[in-house]
C-alpha cells in the first residue's frame, strides 16, 4: 500500500478509542442484562466486533501490526433467542457428513446383514447405495457415528441444533422437508464439529514448532555463545 493510501496516525488513534468505548458499552450491557439472551448484550457484542475489526485493519495498514485478539463477526453468532421462556416442546436437528472411504468394508458389512436376514431375491448389499440403506436400517445413527471406521466410513462435519417451540408439531407435518423451516431465533443451543477447528489448532502448533526450530537454529549457528551460569544471584 502506498503512503498516500495509508490511514493517518490520528485515524488509528480514533479507532483505538472507539474500541475502548465499545468495550465499556459491552461491559455495561453485560452488567445490566435481563437474561441469558439479552438483545442489548447481543447488539453491544456486534458493535465491539465491528470496532475491533476497523482498528485491526487500520493498525495493520498504518504500522504493519496486528492485535493479539480476534472477535468473531456477527455472521458467526446466532441471533438473540426469541422463543418461549418455558418451551413445551423441542426439536433436535442433527446433520452428520461421511465419506465412503472403504467401499469393500461397507459392502462386506451389508452382505453379513443380508445373510442374517435371509431375504429371498436379489441382495440389496450388492451396491454401495444399497449397502448404505441396509447399514442405516440396521443400526442407530449414534451407533454408526461411534463405529464409522468399522463400517468403512470417514467422518466429515457435523452439527446439532436444539430448537424450542410452544407446542409439538403435528404428526407428519415436517417429514417431507425436516430442515426447511428452522428459525435461528428459536435455537436454544448449537454444537458444531469440523476439521476446520482442528486445522486452526494445527496451524498454531506448526507456527510454534517453526519458531522453536528457528530459535534452535540461531543457537546452533552462534559459536560465540558462552555457557549460561547456573546461578546469577
Amino acid at each position: 500500500m502506498s503512503d498516500a493510501a495509508q490511514p493517518t496516525a490520528a485515524e488509528v488513534r480514533a479507532a483505538a478509542e472507539a474500541v475502548k468505548t465499545a468495550l465499556d458499552r459491552h461491559l455495561a450491557a453485560v452488567e445490566r442484562r435481563s437474561g441469558e439472551d439479552d438483545p442489548a448484550v447481543y447488539e453491544a457484542f456486534n458493535q465491539l466486533a465491528a470496532a475491533a475489526e476497523v482498528y485491526d485493519e487500520l493498525l495493520y495498514d498504518r504500522y504493519d501490526e496486528v492485535t493479539p485478539f480476534e472477535i468473531p463477526g456477527a455472521e458467526d453468532a446466532l441471533p438473540p433467542y426469541t422463543g418461549p421462556e418455558e418451551p413445551n416442546a423441542l426439536s433436535v436437528l442433527i446433520r452428520r457428513d461421511y465419506a465412503v472411504a472403504e467401499p469393500q468394508r461397507l459392502l462386506a458389512h451389508a452382505q453379513r446383514i443380508d445373510s442374517a436376514e435371509g431375504d429371498d431375491g436379489a441382495p440389496a448389499s450388492g451396491t454401495v447405495h444399497g449397502a448404505l440403506g441396509l447399514l442405516f436400517g440396521e443400526f442407530e445413527p449414534d451407533e454408526i457415528a461411534s463405529r464409522h471406521k468399522e463400517f468403512g466410513l470417514e467422518e466429515g462435519d457435523s452439527t446439532l441444533w436444539v430448537t424450542a417451540a410452544d407446542e409439538p408439531a403435528e404428526p407428519g407435518e415436517w417429514l417431507e422437508a425436516p430442515f426447511e423451516q428452522v428459525d435461528a431465533e428459536q435455537v436454544v443451543c448449537r454444537f458444531d464439529v469440523s476439521a476446520v477447528f482442528d486445522d486452526e489448532i494445527d496451524d498454531v502448533d506448526d507456527d510454534e514448532e517453526d519458531l522453536e526450530d528457528e530459535l534452535v537454529g540461531d543457537l546452533d549457528e552462534d559459536e560465540d555463545l558462552e555457557p549460561l551460569e547456573a546461578d546469577r544471584r
